[in-house]
């Protein structure tokens, strides 16, 4: 009966070269091919190229009823360049805009912290990616639950290091890219150019430090526990039910 339940609500599977595709190369050529006047103008691009990876955002959200604050922000941050653009706006507005979304991110990492739910547990230590059931149970046999506490708290300052990092290299790359008024055919091939740079010189820079991070865990993890990394990986807690 709980196979049924759990089958009707599809599980999300990470499709990064659709994500890539969806929310940076086809926006990014919308904003640089067609903003001219003799195709769909700035304002016609623009609309068509935040509709992109709001419209995939928002299908995300509704097909897999889960709520992920960081892919709400994301959809807010689509829809605030839209306003920028739309009502034009200084773009000033764009490169506070670009450093808030990571920036809040990070405030809200720290923040959680000085609560009993630490974000690093809904990013990284949580069932989907980690068996946490086992991992407990190994720690608290060894009594290295204290001990882990204090590593995962240091962890989470990275984390937020990581969205920090991010928050001020999107305020740099605006500043530095988009120099035109909102609305003009220029403002929206310069924002094709950012979000095309933002790949290589903000996301896989964060991916890394990211997988830094992760290994700091492993590391960790594997320590106090003894487990082997198949052991410490969720689809482990599937394998030993066979």
């Amino acid at each position: 009966m709980t196979a049924t339940t759990d089958s009707r609500t599809p599980t999300h599977k990470p499709r990064p070269l659709i994500d890539l595709a969806i929310s940076i190369l086809i926006p990014s050529f919308i904003l640089m091919k067609l903003s001219g006047e003799q195709r769909l103008g700035a304002d016609g691009a623009l609309l068509l190229a935040l509709a992109f990876p709001l419209g995939w955002g928002a299908f995300e959200l509704i097909k897999y009823r889960k709520f992920n604050f960081i892919a709400l922000l994301g959809l807010i941050s689509v829809a605030l360049t839209g306003g920028i653009g739309l009502l034009h706006l200084d773009n000033q507005w764009l490169a506070v805009k670009e450093a808030a979304i990571p920036g809040l991110i990070g405030i809200a990492v720290l923040v959680s912290t000085r609560t009993r739910y630490p974000l690093i547990r809904t990013l990284l230590f949580n069932k989907t990616v980690l068996n946490v059931d086992k991992i407990h149970d190994r720690l608290e046999q060894g009594g290295h639950v204290e001990h882990f506490e204090t590593r995962l708290m240091r962890a989470t300052y990275w984390l937020s290091g990581t969205f920090f990092f991010s928050s001020f290299m999107n305020y740099v790359l605006a500043k530095w890219i988009v120099v035109s008024p909102a609305g003009t055919e220029a403002f929206n091939d310069e924002l094709g150019r950012m979000t095309l740079l933002s790949y290589p010189m903000i996301a896989i820079p964060s991916m890394i430090m990211l997988m830094a991070i992760f290994y700091y865990l492993w590391k960790t993890i594997h320590g106090l526990t003894g487990l082997s990394l198949e052991e410490i990986m969720a689809n482990s807690g599937q394998e030993s039910q066979h």
